[in-house]
This record gives structure tokens, sequence and C-alpha cells, in this order.
């Protein structure tokens, strides 16, 4: 195993990106940054870099422990780096809250479906 990995297979090999095209993607368009700046598909990484990731809404703030290019497991995928602790609160916290506001969102009266049309009418003419 080679102690420096390029960036966009070291993210598919930890799971970040299903497939190395999003990871190049991602990367090309400003969504990773290595040790506070952007970076190329190519460029390679060390044990000890600094990598910052947006997906989506969750930004995941994380250092390089181990270097592999190698797609393991989910559980073996997080011992090749660590999270910080913040960002890992922030990201939990911000998942906490979309699942509240989809929660609310579920909750508010819709327009009867199809079946509900069907027992109205049924209702409505039968008085």
């Amino acid at each position: 195993m080679s102690d420096k990995v390029r960036i966009d297979k070291w993210l598919w090999a930890t799971r970040f990106f299903k497939t190395r095209a999003l990871a190049r993607d991602a990367i090309k368009g400003g969504k990773v940054q290595l040790n506070g700046s952007r970076v190329k598909p190519g460029r390679t990484i060390e044990s000890g870099n600094h990598l910052t990731i947006r997906r989506g809404d969750d930004e995941y703030s994380i250092t390089v422990k181990d270097i592999g290019d190698r797609r393991v497991s989910a559980s073996l995928a997080l011992l090749k780096y660590e999270e910080d602790e913040s960002s890992r609160i922030r990201r939990e916290a911000l998942a906490e809250q979309r699942k509240a506001e989809h929660q609310a969102r579920s909750d508010r009266q819709r327009r009867p479906d199809k079946r509900q049309r069907r027992e109205i009418v049924r209702f409505t003419k039968a008085s």
C-alpha cells in the first residue's frame, strides 16, 4: 500500500461518494477542500491532511488517518478518517432539524385523494 492516493479515489473508497465520477465532479465543483484550499481530482493526499467535504446539506470536517484506495465496508471506512467533534454535532443537529421540518409538513392537511373524493361525492349525493 502506498503512502499517497488520489483524492477522488480516496473519497470513493471511504464511501463519501457512490462513484469516482461523483467524487471527481464534487471536487471540480469546489465541494471538497484540502487543508482549506480547492484541489483537483488528481491531487494526492497523505495521512494527517484535513478535508472539508460538502455533500448536500451536510458538511464534514475530517482528518485523514489511513490511506487506502480499495473500497471497503462502511464500518471499515470509518476507521480511515476522524471527523471533528464540532462537525459531527452540527451535522446531527441539522439532520434533526430537517426531520422535524419534514414531520411538520407531513402533518398539515392536504387535498383529498381519489378515494376520499369518491366518498365525499357519495356522501353529498346520499343526503
